[in-house]
């Protein structure tokens, strides 16, 4: 299977499951009533699981990103005052091959699964809108109140046996807000704190090996929730931000498989939820009602384990990148 184009969709499908403590085997591969009597479908039932977990890590950094409005630390000003921006979240992503996997008829067997590093992104568009000024305190204000939107969307990909696609709405829309505990001015830096869900839109799945064992994975849902504690000034012509807070990964889908004629009795629910802390700065470039920024930032914790084996530690840190283009005022 070529995955150098659209490596963030087939990545996107890889994602999601029950979380495993380390080295054990998730308790559907053993259930006889999904995999069967005989454990046919063991094996072939622990590698999607596992494939899950290990990308759904990936794919919860590039729906959340760092900083929820590109380059600002504290609130807009209130009414009146609104952000529009486009940002590409990007990284270098873990992709495993699944062309490659060995799967056989019977319980699970642990395996490596080969895996490939691709720069991958996923674009968005942020939206941020004053509410309220907040309360005037000597040289600032404080208790300032942002909305925050993002829309997100999901295209169609098929290439050789893989086919990913919205099963219903390619558009999805997430939500939050922001309070400032300083207003930026002259002297002082903008400092607020924000909470933000991000989803994607409902998806499907179905591939199919080299052996022509197929899995099919519908109602893909992935919802971040994170909080963040901001931070940026202005100096002349150039920004700079930086940011610190926690993402929650949550993600669930259902799963049929067939291998050698055998298919679970019902699709099997998968449900992870991971937590990740976030850190990231920011550094703009300020142009009157346009800013170019650009964001570095890494992730770290979760605990996620898996039975077979992997390049990479599927709860490693990741640094990541965005860059966006924004406009307001």
């Amino acid at each position: 299977m070529d995955i150098r184009h659209g490596s963030l969709v087939v990545a996107f499908a890889l994602g999601a499951a029950a979380a495993l403590p380390a080295q054990s085997i998730d308790p559907h591969c053993t259930d006889p009533s999904i995999v069967g009597v005989a454990h046919q479908g063991g094996d072939a039932c622990q590698k999607v699981a596992d494939l899950f977990n290990y990308m759904n890590m990936q794919i919860g950094t590039w729906v959340a990103g760092g900083n929820p409005t590109l380059g600002q630390g504290g609130t807009l000003g209130g009414l009146g005052h609104f952000a529009v921006g486009v940002r590409a979240n990007v990284m270098k992503a873990t992709i495993p091959k699944v062309d490659e996997i060995n799967v056989q008829p019977g319980p699970p067997v642990a395996t490596n699964i080969p895996s490939s590093d691709k720069w991958v992104g996923l674009p968005s568009v942020d939206v941020a809108v004053g509410i309220f000024k907040g309360f005037p305190v000597g040289v600032t204000t404080i208790g300032g109140i942002d909305a925050l939107v993002n829309v997100s969307y999901l295209p169609t990909y098929t290439k050789n046996s893989i086919h990913v696609g919205a099963q219903d709405n390619k558009w999805n829309i997430g939500f939050g807000g922001r309070l400032g505990i300083i207003q930026e001015s002259l002297l002082l830096p903008g400092v607020g704190v924000s909470y933000m869900i991000r989803d994607l839109p409902t998806a499907e799945l179905s591939g199919e090996d080299n052996s022509g064992n197929t899995v099919t994975i519908s109602d893909y849902k992935i919802r971040t929730k994170q909080w963040r504690l901001t931070a940026s000034k202005k100096l002349l012509f150039l920004g700079l931000a930086a940011g610190v807070g926690q993402d929650k990964y949550d993600t669930k889908a259902s799963l049929t498989y067939n291998v050698d004629g055998n298919t679970p009795n019902a699709p099997i629910a998968l449900h992870i939820s991971p937590t990740r802390t976030n850190y990231f700065a920011d550094l703009s470039f300020n142009l009157l009602l346009l800013r170019l920024v650009a964001e570095v930032g890494r992730v770290t914790g979760g605990n996620v384990a898996t039975y077979n084996s992997f390049s990479t530690d599927a709860s490693a840190a990741r640094t990541y990148g965005s860059l966006g283009i924004r406009i307001g005022l």
